[in-house]
């Protein structure tokens, strides 16, 4: 791992601690809950993707809280650049991470592989 890379870590790390707190400050009870699973930094650290936790948050809403935190996102920057003493903060893009979903059906499928295999032993 080269410098650039431990230093977009480092970041990665970072955001994933400061946004959540940033959202919990809010007065807006549909976002100042949610909870970050990960953060992705571009190569140049300009830009960051963050992946929301959905868990609990039924589908029609999704819209109504990804427009609600574009709106709170220049908020955001100030205050990652305000607690970190960072000259700039990178953009950030908000999409619901649908990884933990995925990783559940598997777990189901593999359940009922397994109760299968059993059936016929």
């Amino acid at each position: 791992m080269n410098q650039a890379q431990i230093k977009r870590k480092r970041t990665e790390s970072i955001l994933r601690e400061l946004i959540p707190e940033a959202l919990g400050s809010l007065d807006d009870s549909y976002i100042n809950t949610l909870s970050v699973t990960e953060v992705l930094c571009s190569r140049g650290r300009y830009d960051a993707r963050v992946f929301l936790d959905p868990t609990g948050i039924e589908e029609k809403d999704h819209t109504e809280i990804l427009r609600r935190l574009r709106k709170v996102a220049s908020y955001l920057k100030t205050y990652i650049k305000e607690a970190e003493g960072w000259y700039r903060a990178p953009n950030l893009t908000f999409e619901f991470d649908d990884e933990l979903d995925r990783i559940s059906r598997i777990d189901k499928l593999f359940a009922k592989i397994e109760k299968e295999i059993g059936d016929v032993s």
